[in-house]
């Protein structure tokens, strides 16, 4: 009996001090937000209504720092994801937090964008607190989506909230770096698993559409062809200049697989389109000669996910096995053309080394009838790198001419050369 109460009281002694670690913990934690999102005449923050909250009242719960505002499009384009995530938590009932860090230019801005928002804010008039926290996590662009553990835990802050919520949404949840591990697994999963039916097939829908509207193409029809994913909308201004082009290429390596009488390979894209209406849809899709996903349909939404496509238009390709080749197609397309098929590594090296042959034979200087600038050819290892060309307005990347001056960057074949010599 001496014994088990001995026991008794041990295990009691035990909890006793597990409560007092867990009293520490969050007193450290609360003091922590205080200390960095309090100042010396403030302890609270503003709801979208305008009332005060105390910042205390945050302990215990995963918070993040939304750095944004209202008069950059990217902010007021992902704001909207944001805040559905924010309420799919919300009714799970977990303890999660967003506060609003504004880079808003007036208080009326900081207003009506808050208004706009179910979380907190730090209100518009203190700068110093801002211009800490910006300090503080080196933001250095905006959207950002910075995700503290209300664990005080430096290790678990997270400074890609905004890519997290872009490619898996309330799922991330807690934001742990365990729980991202345990999501990027998922994806590994299914990439290795994937095929070009699994991707496209929607519940009944065993087809694509084709020409003339409303023809329908077996799915199954596309398995062992290389296949091009172009993520596009009439509404988009380069989706309408890059789409041209793509159309050429696209009846070219068809001309090309027809004369080599390349039976076992074949080329084929299908739009996945973001238009608005049927009607910009019908017409947009009237301008292809390739297949089509339903307008609307739910596949269009989950492919967007699934490959991570964040501005459009992109183009994915997808080799005969039904895996990813590369998410990069467009700018293959524009650097290599009709070239880059079959996307495959071993093509994309051999076009890269006869890129660097070939530059071998250009000037080290240009001046181009469209800068006023000297331009100065580099490499991808020399500062060139991705790019978009201030001509043509594509992507680019490896071998451009580029100002020193002001950044100013074309692709090589983009130049239209003027004799000015090496001055001025």
């Amino acid at each position: 009996m001496r014994k088990e109460e001995e026991e008794v009281g041990s295990s009691c002694k035990n909890n006793n001090v597990k409560g007092n670690e867990d009293d520490t913990s969050n007193q450290l934690s609360t003091s922590r937000l205080l200390a960095l999102l309090a100042s010396k005449d403030r302890d609270f923050l503003l709801s979208p209504t305008g009332n005060q909250v105390k910042i205390s009242e945050l302990e215990d719960k995963v918070v993040g720092l939304y750095f944004s505002a209202n008069w950059y499009r990217p902010c007021r384009n992902f704001t909207p994801l944001l805040a559905t995530v924010y309420e799919q938590l919300k009714d799970q009932g977990v303890g999660f937090e967003i506060i609003f860090v504004s880079s808003d230019e007036d208080v009326d801005a900081f207003n009506s964008y808050h208004a706009c928002m179910p979380w907190y804010a730090i209100q518009f008039s203190d700068l110093e607190t801002k211009k800490a926290l910006n300090r503080r996590f080196n933001v250095e662009g905006i959207p950002c989506l910075i995700i503290l553990q209300p664990n005080n835990n430096e290790d678990e802050t997270l400074h890609d909230g905004v890519d997290i919520i872009y490619r898996f949404g309330a799922q991330s949840f807690p934001f742990t770096k365990a729980r991202l591990e345990e999501l990027e697994k998922e994806v590994r999963d299914k990439h290795e698993s994937q095929t070009i039916t699994n991707l496209l097939i929607n519940h009944d829908r065993y087809y694509l559409l084709g020409h003339p509207s409303p023809k329908q193409v077996p799915i199954a029809s596309l398995v062992g062809k290389t296949i091009g994913l172009y993520f596009s909308a009439q509404w988009c201004l380069p989706g309408l200049k890059f789409t041209p082009k793509l159309i050429s290429i696209y009846q070219k390596i068809k001309q090309m697989l027809m004369e080599e009488r390349e039976i076992d390979r074949n080329f084929e894209i299908v739009l996945v389109s973001s238009d608005r209406d049927h009607e910009s849809f019908d017409s947009y899709f009237e301008t292809m000669p390739w297949l089509a996903l339903p307008f609307g349909d739910s596949t269009i939404k989950n492919l967007t996910k699934y490959f991570d496509v964040q501005g459009i238009p992109s183009l994915v390709i997808i080799g005969p096995d039904g895996k990813t080749l590369t998410k990069h197609g467009r700018n293959l397309i524009n650097l290599y053309q009709e070239k880059a098929y079959p996307f495959t590594e071993a093509q994309l090296e051999l076009l890269e080394k006869q890129m660097d042959e070939e530059a071998k034979s250009l000037p080290e200087f240009e001046f181009h009838e469209g800068h006023h600038h000297q331009l100065t050819l580099v490499s991808q290892s020399t500062g060139g790198g991705p790019f978009i060309c201030c001509d043509c307005d594509e992507q680019g990347s490896g071998w451009a001419y580029q100002c020193i001056e002001c950044g100013y960057e074309v692709h090589p074949k983009c130049v239209r050369a003027v004799n000015r010599g090496l001055t001025g």
